[in-house]
């Protein structure tokens, strides 16, 4: 299947960690690698956790505008918490609700040790489909 790999340049450039930010496809599918509360040079931005869920969706918002999309496209989620607790479900979820209301995407979410860097507490892939 032919597909193109997209760094965008209002992101970090994430090819020192050994990944890209997107990837799409000569078909409908755009697939959005794992977003964190990250800086220019991909430093995560700040130690509270809902801070980093609301930059992490804003990150997956930059990412799906280069490719002319935006969050009415996205299908699926998968979001990875580390420590995972009532109270950071009760946060992922109205913050999700401020973004898509009473019709949010499908989600998978992981309890998780550890993520990718130290000061991660949050991260979120995602799955869009062109109209």
């Amino acid at each position: 299947m032919a597909h193109d790999i997209i760094n965008p340049s209002g992101l970090h450039d994430p090819v020192r960690f050994g990944y890209s930010h997107i990837a799409t496809t000569a078909g409908e599918l755009v697939f959005i690698a794992g977003q964190y509360a990250s800086d220019a040079d991909g430093h995560v931005t700040s130690g509270d956790f809902t801070e980093q869920v609301a930059q992490s969706l804003e990150n997956v918002r930059i990412a799906l505008a280069e490719v002319g999309l935006d969050f009415s496209h996205v299908v699926q989620l998968r979001t990875y918490i580390v420590g995972h607790d009532a109270a950071k479900l009760e946060t992922v979820g109205t913050l999700i609700g401020r973004i898509w209301g009473g019709r949010p995407p499908t989600q998978t979410l992981l309890g998780v040790a550890a993520l990718a860097l130290p000061d991660m507490l949050f991260e979120v892939d995602a799955v869009a489909v062109r109209p």
